[in-house]
């Protein structure tokens, strides 16, 4: 017997009964046993990090890693899926910090960093179970029992291990630098994580006199948007080449680009001009004094960097807080004026603004130049600006040391290595990632914080020489080891070796970069070098790997930053990237909009296939997802339900009639037309739906397979079929019948078993092993079907094609009209082009006929025969083109025929000649009118056109009575609960239009409904039910006999 599924299926009760059924069966551990020894297929996990809930776009992320695991592991690779935790960084020491209530990093230190990391070290499995929850509900199938963890020692052995190379390699240094600094966090970031973080920001922007030394009333004007550097500024620079002007504004003079005289206003006149070189020297009194630097400062220089595309074209400089700055202040000598600290507020020397945070002070630094008279105008300016990837607060850019990884030295061999690297889509791998590659900066790798992989570095403190681990056995060879060891903060500060100059060697104190750790995975996780090497060799560079477009700078980045150098590889071979997730009016989700989505919620109301399905089906994963759960209401109704359906068809009858599935099959050439035609299609989709997974684009492959279980299975070929299951006598026919549907539902669960896990395996076990046959008892432990070619029947599948074309034309313009399909019409008629046209839809005249009830097809030669196309030209197309020219081609637009018109509606081009000049017009040039001939209506979908014919006889008017009367027949059927196969008698009490209708269909309504007889009664009687049939009122009873 085949299991009934209820229409009313609780898709979430579905899941965890399938879940247990992996679990007690072990199905994905053996669907990776069972291919030992086959082709390697390498998946690297990108490791989330548990101290954040999981979210939808982690949902969209895992099915697509998950459906390529679990195709690739149906077509016959061993892939090992191992799952990763993140835990080291900014995102875990914040978390810590607001429950601790810190708010600077010597908080951290006043409660011990042993402490501290030690709650960091809680607090990373913070949300471990909910992100363990979340992929059991959703069916990722990752090892979550042996996951590779980046706190583990092992783990960062092999960090230390890699470093080690780059050390030895010499690419890493310790550099005095201006880079991004989070105030915040109180540590540096690299270019890879400022580019996370950028806002639209409104920020002063401010125009500053700079009074000229030795010129009265003459002031250079200086734009900034950075008002706090002013405090700072030791020079302002101009562009040698550009023409700068001095300018007389109601007897106040103004020297600025020429090119930004306009930033004056009305009323300035140009009294000198002069090169940009001309300036270079000249002094300037200072804004802020709080300083004395030995240099000297405080005059004009020339750079080659300033622009006139904004400002003033007079560019203010502060050497510690931009890096064209600093390069320009080494260049000439400036001083450098740093009076901010760590925390990024103001030092006590600068005693009107001393202890505010730098951004805080803007408005106060402007309101003071104010006062003094040296604000010439203030505005806002809207930019993109950086913040801090994690904490969100705006960043700044300080001149401070660090060590760097001069990633720069190779970024020729990374950019060559992405040519080898298959990117999905492919204009990210040469767009964003390529763009990126070719701006390549240094890494910039130490973070000054406390929790994570620390820099294996040791300094001496008498030569100042250098020392690089590499190992665990090269530690242990230092003093003060800890036993047993921990490789973090504080312990391994206390490890110290003996220098050749006889100093003492002590650890540099800032950690990695946390991205090293990620980008270090595909080793890392199997401790290489140190054991695995076999494991790794055969897993990298890794086959697949797939994030959001927000890793394009991150993950990716370090993986491929990485990999390069230390085996020159590539670390992957193929990525997919999805864009981001946005709520369903186009905007970010985030907690503060109150538009986040919760996955646990979701796939509790909607299962998790239905979920997965409509993240990948609603629009291509790399673009951007407008996110609408009624959408996965949708996707449930329109094809989990549909196939759902069409199941139950096939077990309801395949039990009433017995239906042994191991009898042989029916040959192919002896099945119907029908069926021949369905396995065609079914072929093609197998074919189609490999090549779109082949090419990663699932959002194709699940478009394909709805298609064709809604349309084409569900909506054509069972409800063509129906009566050869509940009507006809066992025998070849109906056998051939239940094969050739139940092949289509076996192939299709094993087709969307990657992506839609769970209904696909209850399908499959339903059908497949209904009686505990000796198939696999797992679709995920099957192989993924392969297209027989010679099972595709192309001019088959066509003149299919054609067919339901025509009747989807035909029943538009019945719903058009409120024409029931019930209500038989007389004729329809089809234009054909050619005998081959006319032949295809000839052989399937029958059908088309039976399916939009209607009684005659009738071929004309001439479309003009049904329809009337009149041409009015678009003179805004028209006259963008051709201008002035317009009217005579507008006038040979009017005449176009019907041909041309039909021609341009389907999209090709018709050439004019107009005054000897060929134009070509489009079908943007003309607006196409319709005009449909009396008592007809009609409809075109490409090359077929459709005529109706909507009349309405007698006859016809009778027939239709007659199949309203038996649809309330099988309604009345269903509500008293009878079988499919249960014999009826029909009671009707009804006026003398529906008698007259029943008794000239007599035969039509007793067959339709399994009714022996249909008797008459005078007048209503007790336990009738009163029916409306097309306004006739009646009153009906049905027995079972």
């Amino acid at each position: 017997m085949f299991k009934q599924i209820s229409d009313k299926i609780n898709y979430a009760d579905l899941d965890a009964s399938v879940r247990r059924f992996w679990d007690d069966r072990r199905v994905f551990v053996r669907s990776i046993e069972a291919r030992v020894g086959c082709p390697v297929f390498s998946f690297f996990e990108g490791p989330p990090t548990a101290n954040g809930k999981p979210g939808i776009h982690h949902v969209m992320s895992r099915t697509l890693k998950d459906l390529v695991c679990r195709y690739k592991t149906m077509q016959g690779f061993q892939v090992h899926r191992k799952a990763g935790w993140d835990t080291h960084g900014l995102p875990v020491e914040i978390e810590v910090e607001k429950a601790l209530g810190f708010k600077h990093k010597d908080d951290i230190v006043r409660y011990g960093v042993a402490k501290f990391n030690a709650e960091c070290k809680r607090s990373v499995w913070k949300y471990k179970t909910e992100w363990e929850e979340m992929t059991r509900l959703m069916g990722y199938w990752v090892d979550l029992d042996a996951p590779y963890v980046t706190f583990e020692n092992s783990y960062i052995e092999s960090v230390w291990w890699a470093l080690r190379q780059f050390y030895d390699g010499g690419l890493i240094t310790k550099g005095y630098k201006v880079q991004p600094y989070c105030p915040r966090c109180e540590t540096p970031l690299s270019s890879h994580e400022v580019s996370l973080g950028y806002k639209d920001v409104n920020d002063p922007s401010v125009y500053v006199r700079m009074k000229v030394k030795g010129e009265a009333q003459t002031s250079f004007l200086v734009w900034t948007t950075t008002p706090w550097t002013l405090i700072s500024n030791v020079a302002i620079a101009v562009h040698p080449d550009v023409e700068y002007v001095k300018a007389d504004l109601k007897g106040e003079f103004f020297i600025l680009a020429e090119a930004r005289l306009g930033v004056l206003g009305e009323g300035a006149d140009v009294v000198q001009r002069m090169k940009g070189s001309d300036l270079a020297g000249k002094e300037y009194e200072r804004l802020y004094s709080y300083h004395t630097p030995p240099e000297k400062g405080w005059y004009v220089i020339a750079a080659d960097f300033v622009t006139t595309e904004d400002g003033s074209g007079i560019v203010h400089m502060a050497p510690a807080y931009g890096e064209d700055d600093y390069q320009a202040g080494r260049k000439h000598g400036l001083p450098t004026i740093h009076p901010v600290n760590k925390s990024g507020e103001f030092s006590s020397e600068v005693t009107a603004f001393a202890g505010k945070f730098v951004k805080d002070a803007d408005p106060e630094i402007i309101a003071d130049l104010k006062e003094r008279g040296l604000l010439f105008k203030k505005e806002q300016y809207l930019h993109s600006y950086p913040h801090c990837w994690r904490c969100t607060s705006p960043l700044l850019y300080y001149a401070r040391d660090s060590w760097y990884i001069r990633t720069t030295t190779y970024a020729q061999r990374m950019i060559e290595l992405n040519k080898d690297v298959h990117w999905f889509p492919p204009e990210v791998g040469a767009g964003r990632f390529g763009n990126w590659l070719e701006e390549n900066k240094d890494w910039a790798l130490s973070r000054d914080r406390f929790w994570g992989t620390p820099l294996p570095i040791w300094l001496c403190d008498a030569c100042g020489g250098q020392k690089c681990v590499g190992s665990i056995e090269e530690l242990r060879t230092g003093q003060n080891v800890p036993d047993p060891v921990d490789l973090h903060k504080p312990y391994i500060d206390g490890v110290t070796f003996a220098c050749a100059c006889g100093g003492t060697m002590r650890r540099t104190p800032e950690l990695i970069d946390a991205w090293f750790d990620s980008g270090s995975m595909p080793f890392a996780q199997w401790h290489y070098p140190f054991e695995n090497k076999e494991v790794f060799e055969r897993s990298y560079p890794g086959d697949f790997i797939s994030e959001g477009i927000d890793q394009t700078r991150g993950w990716f980045y370090t993986l491929h930053a990485i990999g390069s150098f230390l085996f020159d590889k590539p670390a992957f071979r193929n990525v997919l990237v999805n864009e981001l997730i946005l709520d369903k009016g186009g905007q970010k989700m985030s907690k503060s909009r109150g538009n986040t989505v919760d996955p646990f919620g979701l796939m509790k109301t909607y299962g998790a296939d239905a979920t997965r399905w409509y993240l990948i089906s609603n629009s291509p994963v790399w673009r951007p997802t407008l996110f609408d759960d009624e959408g996965i209401g949708e996707v449930q109704r329109k094809f989990f339900s549909t196939l759902v359906n069409t199941y139950s068809f096939f077990a309801l009858y395949a039990n009433v009639d017995s239906f042994d599935p191991s009898l042989p099959a029916v040959a192919h050439d002896r099945r119907p037309e029908i069926d021949r035609w369905v396995l065609s299609e079914l072929h093609s989709l197998i074919r189609d739906v490999t090549a779109a997974l082949d090419a990663y684009d699932a959002t194709r492959a699940t478009r394909l397979l709805t298609d064709f279980a809604v349309e084409r299975l569900s909506n054509w070929y069972v409800r063509r079929n129906r009566r050869r299951f509940w009507k006809s006598e066992p025998g070849a026919d109906k056998i051939s019948a239940y094969q050739t549907l139940s092949e289509c539902l076996v192939t299709l669960a094993r087709l969307m078993a990657p992506i839609a896990p769970y209904l696909a395996e209850e399908i499959y076990r339903n059908l497949v092993r209904p009686d505990g046959t000796t198939a696999e008892e797992s679709v995920h432990l099957t192989a993924f079907p392969v297209a027989v070619e010679s099972m595709i029947d192309p001019a088959l599948e066509q003149k299919m094609e054609r067919a339901m074309t025509i009747v989807s034309l035909v029943r538009s313009m019945r719903e058009k009209t409120k024409l029931k399909v019930r209500q038989p019409l007389a004729k329809i008629l089809v234009p054909v082009l050619s005998e081959k046209i006319r032949d295809e839809v000839q052989q399937m005249r029958d059908v088309i006929l039976d399916e939009v009830n209607v009684k005659h097809l009738e071929f004309v030669t001439d479309e003009s025969a049904i329809v009337r196309r009149k041409a009015k030209p678009d003179f805004r197309s028209l006259g963008t083109k051709y201008g002035k020219a317009v009217q005579p081609i507008a006038a040979a637009v009017r005449e176009l025929s019907s041909v041309q018109l039909r021609s341009l509606e389907m999209g090709e081009t018709v050439s004019l000649n107009v005054g000897g000049t060929s134009v070509e017009i489009t079908r943007a040039d003309v607006e196409i009118l319709h005009e449909d001939i009396k008592g007809w209506l009609v409809a075109s979908e490409g090359p077929v056109t459709v005529a109706l014919d909507t009349t309405v006889t007698e006859e016809l008017l009778r027939e239709g009575l007659a199949r309203e009367f038996v649809n309330r027949v099988q309604n009345l059927r269903k509500e008293s609960g009878f079988q499919v196969t249960d014999r009826i008698r029909i009671t009707v009490a009804a006026s003398d239009r529906l008698r007259e209708a029943l008794t000239t269909m007599d035969m039509y309504v007793r067959q339709e409904t399994l009714a022996t007889d249909v008797v008459f009664a005078g007048s209503p009687s007790t336990g009738m039910t009163r029916i409306d049939v097309n306004g006739e009122v009646a009153d009906i009873a049905v027995e079972k006999i």
